[in-house]
């Protein structure tokens, strides 16, 4: 039995969004979880390559807050093995660009101790750096 999930405009609006940046047709995914396990990533996923593509289809635009997105190593090899032939990198792409461009601070080194500031990774230091000195 087949279920039927409403979606909303606003949710429409993620998917279109998602599929005009990254070029796929998402909706064609039909969940088959080949991308989950092919992707040497995906165990250190907090969700699954094929739940991504899911959330995404329903609009969920929570999986914009996934830790997920940015795991990807952009490898291909869900692509390669993906029966529909939908290129996950490039929806994994697009939404890294849409968290981007909401232009959100998660990092101030102003307000960090510097024990913390210590354990960053010099590259999260400079780009601070930058984005704070015009």
């Amino acid at each position: 039995m087949t279920e039927v999930i409403q979606i909303s405009e606003k949710s429409k609006d993620f998917l279109k969004k998602v599929e005009e940046i990254s070029g796929e047709v998402i909706t064609l995914c039909e969940q088959c979880g080949i991308c989950t396990t092919s992707c040497p990533m995906a165990e250190d996923m907090d969700v699954s390559p094929s739940n991504i593509m899911r959330l995404v289809q329903i609009g969920d635009e929570g999986v914009l807050e996934t830790k997920a997105i940015w795991f990807c190593a952009s490898c291909f090899t869900c692509t390669v093995r993906c029966p529909r032939g939908i290129d996950l990198a490039k929806v994994t792409e697009a939404l890294r660009q849409i968290n981007l461009r909401k232009n959100t601070d998660y990092l101030d080194i102003n307000r960090m101790d510097e024990s913390e500031v210590e354990d960053l990774p010099t590259i999260a230091l400079v780009s601070s750096m930058r984005k704070y000195t015009g």
